[in-house]
């Protein structure tokens, strides 16, 4: 699943307002059907926005340098 890099968020914003524009002419000229996929692609939107600020909020988690495995040698026959 593709993130969003938190740097992105004012263009989410630009995309919310110019969707905003559009669902209301879309409303001013009676177009039922383009509203209805608009609203849809605001909640996804929305949803995408808020789940990358959230992420923006949670610090990184180091996980270390990788070691390479040690494998253990067999047991020497008596």
């Amino acid at each position: 699943m593709l993130h969003v890099n938190p740097k992105m968020l004012p263009r989410l914003e630009e995309l919310e307002a110019d969707l905003l524009d559009r669902r209301a002419r879309a409303e001013a000229e009676g177009w039922a059907g383009e509203t209805e996929g608009i609203d849809l692609t605001l909640t996804f939107l929305r949803a995408k926005r808020d789940k990358t600020q959230r992420r923006a909020q949670r610090p990184p988690v180091d996980l270390g340098i990788p070691k390479p495995r040690t494998i253990p040698s067999p047991p020497e026959a008596p």
